[in-house]
């Protein structure tokens, strides 16, 4: 088997035997992205001197017979709108082309303290608004199994490097489906942890009170032990949950039996593929043969969540967004005043997407229409809320599709409606 394909306790394993060293290792995902990156294009950043810097520090250790982590000397890259002290951060829009921030969000030190080597930065659609990665302002990023079909998105960079062998995990984030989406197009497992669960610090806002970091990694196991060290209270972050810090990787160790799964049936109802379905209705009667205990259920109001959720993300936006303005940092146009600056910098520094989505929820929150649009998708949301708790105070778990198709073809999702409503299971 490939070096590329193993698990990061596969690696782990290969570091400590020393059957591999972690120079090695780096150089080992170094040539892979140098074969295949031109097809794929995952990457915005390759930080390739940094990283073997720090593969050689921990062949030191290594060699000195210290004890490493799990995830000592394991390649990773990162989303592009998690801020790297020293290494440009872009959010893949050319407002921030040239930003190198001066800090590490608290993700991207964590993974450092746990001796992870960084390749680089990756893409994905412009501030994270999108479905396929499409939107950035830099090139488009292809799936690894058909070079023809997007990797979905908004983190598709990050999917597409994982699928693509050119990392071995990495980390995106979720607002409303952007981890889980392109983790589903790209046949990896992607998750969104609760809110609270991971900081949000450094990373730079689509929609705060939506916003989540995860990772995308090939196994199970290998979420769950990149959760295990990103996830934790951080004072720096607001939002963030006190929570006491736990090995994930222990809710792996018991079967099924007994337990009680919840199908949402709204989730099963027109526009989800037949192709789709059946890849669900087959893990299902696994799990069934397995011993767990399988019911329909109802959400009565979760076909609203999708319209509420397109008014509130794009409303937490054009907020977070305003401060995009050519004073501080980023791109700046040049003019006669400063009203002139203002406009001419947004104009040309932000793409079609991430206008449209200000546009949308400065409508939303604007006199007039507060009330009719934002605080009644705000209702809406507690009402599904509501729906989640009942289910799962009941429930163990709940089954639904990630996404209603599969991949979809580059440049098919011209008819933005579409695009919005693959989004409807996440």
């Amino acid at each position: 088997m490939k070096v590329i394909n193993s698990s990061i306790q596969e690696l782990h394993k290969l570091l400590v035997s020393k059957e591999l060293s972690c120079t090695e290792l780096t150089e080992e995902f170094l040539q892979h992205i140098d074969k295949n990156e031109q097809n794929i294009q995952a990457f915005l950043t390759l930080t390739e001197e940094t990283a073997l810097a720090k593969a050689a520090e921990i062949d030191k250790k290594i060699a000195s017979k210290e004890e490493i982590g799990l995830l000592e000397g394991i390649p990773v890259a990162l989303k592009d709108n998690i801020c790297t002290e020293g290494i440009r951060t872009t959010c893949a829009s050319r407002m921030l082309d040239n930003f190198v921030p001066p800090y590490d969000a608290t993700v991207a030190q964590k993974l450092a303290d746990a001796g992870t080597v960084l390749l680089g930065k990756l893409n994905m659609d412009e501030f994270g608004m999108g479905s396929t990665t499409e939107s950035s302002a830099f090139h488009p990023t292809f799936n690894p199994w058909d070079y023809s079909r997007v990797p979905g998105g908004s983190s598709g960079g990050s999917a597409a490097a994982v699928a693509g062998r050119e990392v071995a995990f990495a980390l995106g984030t979720d607002t409303g489906g952007s981890i889980r989406q392109p983790a589903a197009f790209c046949g990896l497992v992607g998750l969104k942890p609760t809110y609270g669960t991971v900081s949000r610090y450094g990373v730079v806002a689509f929609a705060s009170s939506l916003d989540q970091v995860g990772p995308i990694t090939k196994t199970v196991r290998d979420n769950a032990i990149v959760l295990s060290s990103i996830a934790g209270h951080d004072p720096k972050d607001s939002t963030s949950a006190s929570l006491i810090k736990e090995d994930y990787t222990q809710y792996l160790e018991n079967n099924v039996k007994k337990l009680k799964i919840g199908i949402p049936k709204e989730f099963f109802g027109d526009g989800l593929s037949p192709d789709v379905h059946a890849v669900i209705d087959s893990a299902l009667k696994t799990l069934e043969k397995l011993g767990a205990e399988i019911e329909e259920c109802t959400m009565p109001h979760i076909e609203y969540a999708m319209p509420a959720y397109y008014i509130i993300s794009p409303a937490e936006a054009s907020s977070n967004l305003a401060r995009f303005d050519g004073v501080n940092y980023g791109f700046r146009v040049e003019a006669d005043d400063m009203v002139e600056m203002f406009k001419q910098t947004r104009a040309e520094g932000l793409g079609p997407e991430v206008k449209r989505r200000i546009m949308l929820g400065t409508y939303a929150l604007s006199s007039g229409y507060y009330d009719a649009y934002y605080l009644k998708a705000q209702k809406v949301r507690t009402l599904v809320k509501k729906d989640f708790d009942q289910a799962l105070a009941k429930y163990d778990v709940l089954i639904s599709p990630t996404t209603p198709t599969i991949a979809y073809k580059a440049g098919e999702k011209s008819d933005l409606l579409s695009m919005y409503l693959g989004d409807a299971y996440t």
